[in-house]
C-alpha cells in the first residue's frame, strides 16, 4: 500500500511539473501571437504581467503564510538594496528581454536561446572556483554552442535563419537569467522565493511602467485576445510557478528540472504548428541539443552545488517563459 501510494505521488508531481512545463512554453508562443499578428507592444505585456502577476502572488503569500515575509524583507537596508538591484537587472530583464527576443523572432528561438543560462551559470562557477570545468560540463558547453549555432544559422555559416535582434535579445535573456539565478541566493534563504519573486515582479513592473505604461493598451482587443493576454499574465506565471513549487511535495527537485525541459519543446511544437514558424532539421537538432545540455547539467548532481541548482530551477520557473 505504501508503495502504491508513494507512486501516485510521484505521478502527482510528474504531472504537476509537466502541466507547467507545458504552460509556460504555450504561454511564449500566445505572446509570439499577440506581438506579430495582433499589435501588442512586449512592453506593455511586461509591465502589465508583471504587476498584476506579482501583486497577486504577494497576496497570496500574506494570505497563505504564517511568517511576514512580505513586510520584512523591507526593513533590513542591505535586503532593500538587493530586493532593488534583483528586481531591476534580474527579474524585469529577463522578462523583456525574453518578450523582445520573441517580438524580434519566435517564441520557440527564444525558450531555446534562454535555456544557455544554465551553461553561463557553470562556466561562472568554473570561473569562481578557479578550476577547469568538468568533462560533463565540457560536454554541456560544446553541446550548447553546436546547438545555438544550428539553431542560428539552419546549419548554414554564411547566414542567420532568425534576425540580429531576435539573437541579440535571446543572448541577453540568456545572461539575465544567469544573474537572476545567481544574485538573490541571501534573499531567498531568508524570505522565500514567493515573496522575493513577487516583490521583484511588482518594482520591475512599476519601474518598466514609466517607459511602457500600463494604459493606453495598444493592439487589437478582441474577447479572444483578451483571454490570451490573462493567459500569458496567469497560465504564463502563476499557475505553473504553483504546480512547479507543489511537484516538489511528490518529487525530488533534480526530477522536475528534467521535467521541466518539456517547456522550450513546448514552444517549438506550438509555434511550428500554430504559427507556421519555419523549423528544418538543422533547427530541430540545435533545439535537441539544447535540450540535452539541460538535461545533462541536472542529472546526477549532488552535495552542496545540486542544492543550488536545484534552487536555481526553483526561481527560473517562476519566469516562462524564462
Amino acid at each position: 500500500m505504501k508503495s502504491r501510494l508513494l507512486t501516485g505521488s510521484r505521478l502527482k508531481g510528474f504531472a504537476m511539473v509537466l502541466t507547467g512545463a507545458v504552460c509556460w512554453g504555450l504561454s511564449g508562443t500566445v505572446a509570439q501571437h499577440l506581438f506579430q499578428n495582433e499589435g501588442f507592444h512586449p512592453g506593455w505585456m511586461v509591465t502589465v504581467r508583471l504587476i498584476l502577476s506579482g501583486s497577486l502572488l504577494l497576496i497570496g503569500v500574506s494570505l497563505w503564510r504564517k511568517d511576514d515575509a512580505v513586510q520584512g524583507i523591507w526593513r533590513d537596508p542591505y535586503d532593500r538594496l538587493r530586493l532593488l538591484l534583483f528586481a531591476v537587472l534580474g527579474m524585469l530583464a529577463v522578462q523583456y528581454t525574453y518578450f523582445a527576443a520573441i517580438a524580434a523572432g519566435n517564441a520557440a528561438t527564444a525558450t531555446l536561446l534562454q535555456y544557455l543560462g544554465p551553461v553561463l551559470i557553470t562556466a561562472w562557477w568554473a570561473f569562481s572556483e578557479r578550476r577547469w570545468p568538468s568533462a560533463k560540463e565540457a560536454a554541456s558547453v560544446l553541446l550548447a554552442l553546436m546547438g545555438t549555432f544550428l539553431l542560428v544559422t539552419g546549419g548554414r555559416p554564411d547566414s542567420l535563419s532568425i534576425s540580429g535582434a531576435a539573437l541579440f535579445w535571446g543572448l541577453g535573456s540568456a545572461a539575465a537569467l544567469a544573474f537572476y539565478t545567481l544574485y538573490p541566493s541571501g534573499l531567498l534563504r531568508r524570505w522565500g522565493s514567493a515573496a522575493v519573486v513577487g516583490w521583484g515582479m511588482v518594482i520591475g513592473g512599476v519601474g518598466l511602467s514609466l517607459i511602457h505604461p500600463p494604459w493606453p493598451a495598444g493592439g487589437t482587443w478582441t474577447p479572444v485576445n483578451a483571454l490570451f493576454v490573462l493567459f500569458v499574465i496567469l497560465f504564463g506565471t502563476l499557475v505553473p510557478f504553483f504546480l512547479y513549487l507543489e511537484s516538489l511535495r511528490y518529487i525530488r527537485p533534480t526530477e522536475t528540472g528534467l521535467l521541466a525541459s518539456a517547456e522550450p519543446l513546448t514552444a517549438s511544437v506550438a509555434a511550428v504548428l500554430w504559427l507556421k514558424v519555419p523549423f528544418g532539421a538543422p533547427e530541430w537538432v540545435g533545439a535537441l541539443c539544447i535540450i540535452a545540455t539541460v538535461v545533462l547539467l541536472s542529472a546526477g548532481e549532488s552535495g552542496k552545488r545540486e542544492e543550488a541548482e536545484n534552487a536555481v530551477a526553483d526561481r527560473k520557473r517562476t519566469l516562462q517563459g524564462g
